[in-house]
C-alpha cells in the first residue's frame, strides 16, 4: 500500500457537523469512500504537500488525496514532471499509482458542507497534521497549497502566523529543521481566473528543487 495510516483515524467522529454530513453523503453515494481521508505516499518524504480538504467528488469519492477532482490535475501532472511519481494523473486508489520522495496530506481530513470547514474543525484536525509533520526529517520542505494549509502547518508547529505571511511562493526556514514553501491552491478556480498559472505552480516545484538540490 502506499498510504500511510499511523496517527490516523479512519473512523474519527470529533467533529460533529462533518461527522453528520458525512453520513448523509454515504447515503446519497454508497459507492463514496466519505469517511476520512488518508495521507498518500512514502513515510519519510522530502516533499511534504499540505492542501485543504477533500472534495465532494474528489478525495471524498476515491480516499485518496486531489483524486478524482480538477485540483488534482495539474497537481499529479507537475509530480509527475519533477519525478515525485510513476504517473501524470491520479485516477483512483488502485491505479498503481505511486509516489516518490513525496507525501500528500490535507489541513481537515473530512470533506466540509460547501468546501469549507470552520475554525474549530480546523483546529481539532490539527493533531494529525501536527503528529505527521513532528515525524518528518531535518531538511524536508513542506508544500502548503492555500492559506489555510499554510496556517495549518504554522499552529501544527506552535509558530506565531503573524511572523509567517502567506504568499505565492514564500519560503520560510522552520527552527533549523523544515522548510516551508507555499503557494496559491491550485483549484479550479484559482487556475481559471490565472490567480495560478501552469507556469507559476512549475515555479514553485522549481523552487522546492533547488532546496532539496535535487
Amino acid at each position: 500500500m502506499n498510504e500511510i495510516t499511523t496517527d490516523f483515524d479512519l473512523d474519527c467522529r470529533a467533529c460533529p457537523r462533518l461527522a453528520n454530513f458525512l453520513d448523509a453523503v454515504a447515503k446519497d453515494y454508497p459507492d463514496y469512500h466519505a469517511r476520512p481521508v488518508p495521507q498518500f505516499g512514502v513515510k519519510n518524504p522530502k516533499l511534504l504537500i499540505v492542501g485543504l480538504a477533500p472534495g465532494l467528488h474528489g478525495a471524498n469519492a476515491t480516499g485518496r488525496p486531489f483524486t478524482g477532482d480538477y485540483a488534482g490535475i495539474i497537481l499529479y501532472e507537475m509530480l509527475y514532471k519533477f519525478n515525485y511519481s510513476n504517473r501524470p494523473e491520479s485516477i483512483s486508489s488502485d491505479d498503481k499509482l505511486k509516489l516518490k520522495q513525496c507525501r500528500i496530506t490535507n489541513a481537515v481530513k473530512c470533506l466540509p458542507p460547501e468546501n469549507k470547514p470552520t475554525g474549530d474543525e480546523i483546529k481539532t484536525c490539527n493533531v494529525y497534521l501536527k503528529n505527521e509533520i513532528n515525524g518528518l526529517k531535518k531538511g524536508t520542505v513542506i508544500l502548503a497549497l492555500g492559506g489555510i494549509a499554510h496556517k495549518s502547518v504554522l499552529r501544527a508547529l506552535n509558530l506565531k502566523q503573524s511572523e509567517y505571511p502567506f504568499g505565492h511562493g514564500t519560503e520560510y526556514h522552520l527552527d533549523d529543521k523544515l522548510i516551508l514553501v507555499s503557494s496559491y491552491h491550485c483549484s479550479r478556480y484559482n487556475t481559471s481566473t490565472k490567480r495560478l498559472t501552469p507556469d507559476m505552480f512549475e515555479n514553485v516545484f522549481k523552487q522546492i528543487d533547488v532546496l532539496l538540490e535535487r
